[in-house]
């Protein structure tokens, strides 16, 4: 892993064990401007601590995991065309603790497809409605010029947000999967921020 997605990971990685900068240097037996400077991207940390980083912080940066990013970024944002969270969640699970960028990333995609099936099932909501309007308004006609009724016109049009929401997913999807593997960031508006 590089800088500055090393240092971000160390930062985050810190502060989820509940560490200060000083603890964790005084564990890996270094200075905390040491891990001030690691943290802030400055430096690459020698192999000897990247080991004892490793160690404190239960976390194998080592390992050279940025080299099969690719294909799984691209999975997790292509997995918005179907939103099914089995799949991101799956990889985010797996993956999160390999690499920063599948990390972050993974959140940002679970946490849109949850509001989207939430968006969905609020559609859905109004899909079991409809058949209620139909026994309110019964047979009342709307004059288009057509002898359509209101019911009628109601039952084409609610499906409408749920295609709109879908069409909007798998934009999204596309969209920043290729934003990932252009290496810039990625955004999903609309997004609540269920995991952080």
């Amino acid at each position: 892993m590089n800088q500055p997605d090393l240092g971000l990971k160390v930062t985050e990685l810190r502060q989820a064990k509940g560490f200060t900068q000083e603890l964790l240097a005084e564990k890996c037996e270094v200075s905390a401007r040491t891990i001030q400077r690691i943290e802030s991207g400055e430096v690459d940390p020698r192999a000897y601590t990247l080991q004892c980083l490793s160690d404190a912080l239960d976390f194998d940066f080592m390992k050279d995991n940025t080299s099969n990013e690719e294909p799984w970024l691209l999975l997790l944002h292509l997995s918005n065309i179907v939103p099914l969270l089995i799949v991101p969640l799956l990889i985010w699970t797996w993956k999160k603790n390999q690499s920063y960028k599948i990390d972050q990333q993974g959140q940002a995609v679970l946490n849109f497809q949850i509001t989207m099936v939430l968006f969905m099932f609020l559609g859905e909501l109004l899909l079991l409605l409809v058949p209620i309007l139909f026994i309110y308004l019964g047979s009342r006609q709307v004059d288009f010029g057509l002898s359509i009724g209101l019911s009628e016109i109601m039952f084409l049009c609610a499906p409408t947000p749920v295609i709109l929401i879908g069409i909007f997913s798998a934009y999204q999807g596309v969209v920043n999967a290729m934003r990932a593997l252009a290496d810039k960031p990625v955004r999903y508006p609309l997004s609540i921020p269920f995991i952080k």
